[in-house]
């Protein structure tokens, strides 16, 4: 069984590709929340409204940083998403926190994003261009077959 920590992007549906994808394998998924309204409001749902926003966010991000946390930590394997739109520090964060507990780390992203993630693929382990490549990876980490 692997456990595989899905980061990053949340606007578009690449999760639900993975999972799809690579049903029938003996994986478990975690991920960050990716409802973004309940994501960025936890902390002051949960610890107390804000007036400041920058208080609010960090409160959030706090909380946040508990489920990423523990998603990392428990995970053998961690893809990193960083999608078309947003600076995705975020995601970055992950990445480097992964790759600083020495999880095997795959990162997914578009060609155009190489030279700016240069550093963060230099510490992945595969750089993927498509869902179907992690599915493709999972699948020869698993059994050791190679896509048809």
């Amino acid at each position: 069984m692997l456990n595989v920590y899905l980061s990053g992007e949340i606007h578009t549906d690449w999760r639900e590709q993975i999972i799809a994808g690579a049903e029938g394998l003996e994986v478990s998924y975690s991920a960050p929340v990716t409802d973004h309204a309940a994501s960025d409001d936890c902390g002051v749902t949960i610890l107390g409204e804000e007036t400041d926003k920058y208080w609010h966010d960090h409160k959030g991000a706090m909380v946040n940083a508990i489920r990423t946390r523990k998603g990392i930590a428990d995970a053998d394997i961690v893809v990193v998403r960083f999608g078309d739109k947003y600076k995705q520090w975020n995601a970055a964060f992950d990445a480097g926190f992964a790759s600083a507990l020495g999880k095997s780390l795959i990162i997914l992203q578009p060609p155009e994003h190489d030279h700016a993630l240069k550093e963060v693929d230099a510490a992945a382990l595969a750089v993927a261009r498509e869902p179907g490549q992690v599915v493709d990876i999972l699948r020869y980490v698993l059994d050791g077959t190679l896509p048809a």
